[in-house]
């Protein structure tokens, strides 16, 4: 019986770890670590009722929303992503604070050989403090970058749709 419990338990774990591919879940972590400054946090997925889910302008799935606490003090939450650039995808993460303030933006993960320079640090800053009460805007609040203008307007509408489904979700009362 004991065996059970532990091998259940195991069992249990891998696939709570197993949400973001290892590469991008390590990166992840750093970000928190960072971000929150914590050296140990947990990491979990946080799930919606899908009839609300399926009205959100962003993608909200067991993989790519998670709470981030540590002990029973919510520290915030994460949002991973992908985004479309010129000819591929590119992953992103959000982080937010526990009242849905955009505490860090971070592209994870380039693939396009142009347009890498919104991965940069200054680029990015653009969207701390951005609220779901936010509208983000190409070329008006939201700096354009020569040679990555598909990337910039992509990662814009990824976190304005983020922004929007947040406020969805609260409207409901689901977060």
């Amino acid at each position: 019986m004991k065996f059970t419990h532990i091998l259940l338990a195991c069992l249990t774990l891998l696939f709570v770890g197993a949400q973001l591919p290892k590469n991008i879940q390590k990166k992840v972590d750093k970000e928190i670590k960072r971000t929150y400054e914590v050296e140990e946090f947990v990491f979990e997925s946080k799930t919606f009722d899908a009839e609300i889910v399926k009205t959100l302008p962003s993608e909200f799935g067991s993989d790519n929303f998670f709470n981030i606490s540590k002990g029973d003090t919510l520290l915030g939450y994460a949002y991973v992503s992908k985004a479309p650039s010129k000819t591929d995808e590119f992953d992103y993460l959000i982080l937010l604070s526990k009242d849905l303030v955009v505490k860090k933006a971070k592209v994870l993960v380039y693939r396009e050989d142009y347009g890498g320079e919104i991965g940069s640090k200054r680029w990015l800053k653009q969207f701390v403090g951005k609220t779901p009460k936010n509208e983000l805007k190409y070329q008006q609040n939201i700096v354009a970058i020569a040679g990555a203008t598909i990337s910039v307007r992509s990662m814009t509408t990824a976190v304005n749709d983020m922004l929007r489904s947040l406020e969805i979700l609260q409207s409901k009362k689901a977060l």
